[in-house]
């Protein structure tokens, strides 16, 4: 069922009690747990490449300038690793789909960024699915991240996509804003055939959404055992970890 695109308000403080949509403790421990069982190949001196997509309809609003903040603490993970590529990747509009240069710094990344805004249309998460599909069969991908906060499209068909990914080793993390059930019903199977993982988020857990990104980032950075390090400095890399079985 469509979701009411209306403008959302814009995020405030993170202060105050979390709305019953933020993941659980439990909930996040299991996210974080799987990307344990990641075995991505650790390529000495190469660089990890990972897709940053996001659902920028008028919804997404004010996770967007989230993001923005954000996307800075994802990349300053991955310093004492080692190097990363980054392409953006956003829908908004009608039809419009929109995919980026790859990046080697933050800086480039939150410019464009800071370019885009949010406008009002449906998901094209099959679209997303599918440049992904693109971009590995020509040179590896090693984690997609996908932040959105429902699915308007056909789940049958997205599954046949996210297999393909998965049969290439590109996991999907998917990371849900609210509690659209429809959504997370797709979400979770995305994840579930490409090896990735699913995270559901509020507005008022931009700490928790960060350490998530981060802990990715380093995974696509340096791979199965640069993670496990980084696990040490944040209980939410070691949840991430337990959850790719």
């Amino acid at each position: 069922m469509p979701k009411n695109k209306s403008p959302a308000s814009r995020v405030g403080n993170d202060q105050g009690s979390l709305p019953e949509s933020r993941s659980s403790a439990v909930e996040i421990g299991v996210f974080l747990d799987k990307v344990k069982s990641l075995a991505r190949p650790d390529t000495a001196g190469a660089r990890g490449r990972l897709i940053f997509a996001m659902d920028a309809t008028m919804s997404r609003q004010p996770t967007w300038d989230m993001a923005l903040g954000l996307q800075a603490g994802m990349f300053s993970a991955v310093k004492a690793v080692g190097g990363i590529d980054v392409q953006l990747i956003y829908f908004r509009g009608f039809g419009e789909c929109k995919s980026s240069k790859w990046v080697k710094n933050p800086e480039s990344l939150a410019h464009l960024m800071t370019q885009v805004s949010c406008r009002g249309g449906h998901t094209q998460i099959a679209r997303v699915l599918s440049h992904a599909l693109k971009e590995t069969g020509s040179t590896k991908v090693n984690a997609l991240v996908y932040v959105g906060d429902c699915m308007e499209e056909n789940i049958d068909d997205l599954s046949v996509t996210a297999g393909e990914l998965g049969i290439l080793g590109l996991p999907v993390f998917l990371f849900q804003e609210g509690t659209d059930a429809t959504a997370e019903t797709a979400f979770r199977e995305i994840a579930r055939l490409t090896g990735g993982a699913y995270c559901r988020f509020d507005t008022g857990s931009a700490a928790q959404l960060r350490e998530l990104l981060s802990a990715v980032a380093v995974y696509a950075a340096g791979g199965r055992k640069a993670l496990e390090n980084y696990s040490g400095e944040t209980g939410s890399a070691r949840a991430l970890l337990e959850q790719l079985n």
